[in-house]
């Protein structure tokens, strides 16, 4: 059952107490609190186990809420908040002076957004103050997309769970960074760095180089989250393969070890391994990402093989080409996001 305004108000209460709730939104379910209450942010780092050196992004009913915690707000965040906002796209702006250091990592700058999803912008209205919102799971593990999720990664009582339902997007937001030149999408998300650039008429560019896999204390802070190499990984040891590999991936397996397969070919895949069938459109293949990884830990299998699901944009070679086959061009849009979090979901296999 969903919640409704009594939950609201409670999850309020727990807000202004300095407690924890967890919220939907158009992306993954948030881990809420007081954006401006340090202790309380000092919380949601302590039950997630995320590292101090990870920044976090606030969440905003609008941009007015958006200013309260930006030194800035240049014309050019009022046209993106227009266009994309509310929506998953996050703005890296200059810090204001009173927003907790423990938010952004100690960094200058935060990540601030309108999350689209009415009752998160129901409870941001009626709590009246902003609030940091990063995935509501263990760090580094797979993001939650339904209420049920966040309640595996929390089962006692501590965090206030509201149901919103199931994620209609399922991966994280778009970040760019306002503060540079050219503007720079340092995590890729639903919305493309090309769409950013039309909607603004400047250029846009993507990448920021990827932190390493070691969470240590003497890290410099990252500019958005979304930056540790090992991230969205299921518990068991995941492999991203060509679909030419999948079978050969298969047969080299012992007889005593089954593997949980992602893949848009159910058939090619025989007991006693198991497919998880996945579709083949980008937005609805990333909406259905992290509630399959989790289905696939579920089946405790030795490994889990994802079926490498972007189409293959390996261009045409000349005909005066050498005969060697000519780089795989780099995916694009939405598919762009989704290689984004399956990269960094099998970075543990060695």
């Amino acid at each position: 059952m969903q919640s409704g305004p009594e939950d609201i108000a409670a999850a309020v209460t727990q807000l202004r107490s300095g407690g924890l709730v967890a919220f939907p939104t158009e992306t993954v379910y948030g881990l809420g609190a007081l954006a401006l209450d340090a202790h309380a942010v000092a919380e949601v780092f302590r039950a997630k186990g995320r590292p101090a050196t990870n920044p976090l992004i606030v969440h905003v009913v609008d941009d007015a809420m958006a200013q309260r915690v930006c030194a800035e707000w240049p014309g050019v965040a009022t046209k993106l908040a227009a266009e994309f906002w509310p929506g998953p796209l996050t703005l890296v702006l200059p810090k204001a002076a009173d927003l907790p250091s423990i938010v952004t990592a100690n960094g200058p700058t935060v990540a601030v957004r309108a999350p689209s999803h009415p009752l998160t912008l129901a409870l941001l209205e009626a709590l009246g103050e902003p609030l940091v919102g990063p995935s509501a799971n263990r760090s580094g593990r797979v993001s939650p997309t339904c209420a049920a999720h966040v309640r595996e990664s929390f089962p006692d009582d501590t965090v206030l769970i509201l149901d919103g339902g199931p994620c209609v997007g399922g991966i994280e937001s778009t970040v760019v960074d306002l503060t540079c030149e050219p503007l720079c999408v340092l995590r890729p998300g639903l919305i493309s760095a090309a769409q950013i650039a039309a909607a603004i008429g400047r250029d846009v560019v993507s990448g920021e180089p990827r932190s390493d896999t070691t969470d240590t204390p003497t890290r410099a802070p990252a500019r958005s989250p979304g930056h540790i190499g090992t991230h969205y990984a299921p518990v068991a040891l995941a492999r991203l393969v060509d679909s030419a590999e999948l079978d050969r991936a298969l047969r080299t397996l012992s007889k005593d070890e089954h593997a949980a397969v992602l893949t848009a070919q159910a058939a090619r895949v025989q007991p006693p391994h198991r497919a998880i069938e996945m579709p083949r459109d980008a937005r609805a293949y990333a909406a259905r990402l992290y509630a399959a990884l989790r289905e696939a830990d579920a089946l405790d299998p030795s490994i889990v093989l994802i079926e490498r699901p972007w189409p293959n944009e390996t261009p045409t070679a000349p005909p005066t080409a050498p005969p060697t086959a000519p780089p795989t061009a780099p995916p694009t849009g939405v598919w762009a996001a989704v290689a984004d979090r399956l990269t960094r979901a099998t970075a543990q296999t060695p």
